[in-house]
């Protein structure tokens, strides 16, 4: 069983040919082995909107392929500009719908942003979790944070209740204590140092998840092979599979997040029973589905 925590439709390419439909995002699965995708939406909040898929379209395609898709939901925490907004409705009506969390949000806010902190809040008392994207980036996306993680582990303490799934290259940059300043929305290479924010959090906070998705997850676990090995069995519990592939023609090729998930099982790389909780049991656990 393989579940993958992270995926997307829509368009996230200027080319309209990488347009990826549900039938595509299926194909994709059937090639790379994965029997279970979530799906994220992106485009309510102005920084993912290229991707032209929202709440709507996430439902609409996964209740098509009810025994393979999951259903994500997205709420831009900038709505009327206030921090005391009440968003019940809208998570009331998004759970009831079937929509297991609460992501891809990826809002150019600093993570610790009181309108943020009043979506996190409202999410965790739906039992929604937060699956985020960190980019400290002025010119791109992503919630922002700074050496350290400070406003993440802000966000831990005031939000006890709120699951988040950390995501994106300045959370993955942070896997390791030196983190170079011009390397901290890419990815970083060489040895990693012992003593980063993202295991001390993970270790501190069990409201603090991770999915291992995209080049940035994939960075964190193969530019120090050891560390990586002995990062996924010390933090077992609470990592969870994901591809986050947003191009149609990926149907073509073996994604390397995929590849290094094939390695680690075929190889035996971890015990079992690790191997099978970041493969689907965390992802089931957690999103209870």
């Amino acid at each position: 069983m393989l579940v993958d925590v992270h995926g997307h439709i829509g368009r996230v390419l200027t080319d309209r040919r990488e347009f990826v439909e549900v039938t595509n995002l299926i194909a994709k699965m059937d090639a790379w082995g994965i029997d279970r995708t979530c799906v994220l939406p992106l485009s309510e909040s102005p920084e993912g909107g290229y991707l032209e898929c929202d709440t709507e379209d996430v439902i609409a395609a996964c209740a098509r392929y009810p025994d393979r898709l999951t259903p994500f939901c997205l709420i831009d925490p900038r709505f009327r500009n206030h921090p005391q907004i009440d968003f019940s409705d809208l998570l009331e009506e998004y759970k009831a719908r079937g929509c297991k969390a609460l992501g891809e949000l990826l809002p150019k806010l600093d993570f610790d942003d009181p309108r943020a902190l009043n979506l996190y809040r409202q999410a965790g008392q739906y039992g929604l979790p937060v699956l985020f994207d960190m980019m400290d980036s002025e010119t791109g996306y992503g919630l922002r944070d700074g050496h350290g993680l400070p406003r993440l582990e802000h966000a831990l303490q005031t939000c006890p209740e709120t699951v988040f799934i950390g995501h994106g290259p300045t959370f993955w940059a942070e896997i390791s204590a030196e983190v170079p300043p011009g390397e901290r929305t890419g990815y970083p290479q060489g040895a990693i140092v012992p003593g980063g924010a993202v295991p001390r959090l993970l270790r501190r906070y069990d409201n603090l998840w991770a999915d291992i998705s995209a080049g940035s997850g994939y960075n964190a676990l193969t530019r120090d092979p050891a560390f990586g090995l002995e990062f996924l069995e010390e933090f077992q519990d609470q990592l969870m599979f994901g591809t986050d592939s947003c191009a149609r023609s990926d149907v073509n090729r073996i994604p390397p997040n995929v590849a290094l998930w094939r390695d680690l099982t075929e190889n035996r790389k971890l015990p079992e029973a690790a191997l099978e909780k970041i493969a689907w049991q965390n992802a089931e656990r957690l999103l209870q589905s």
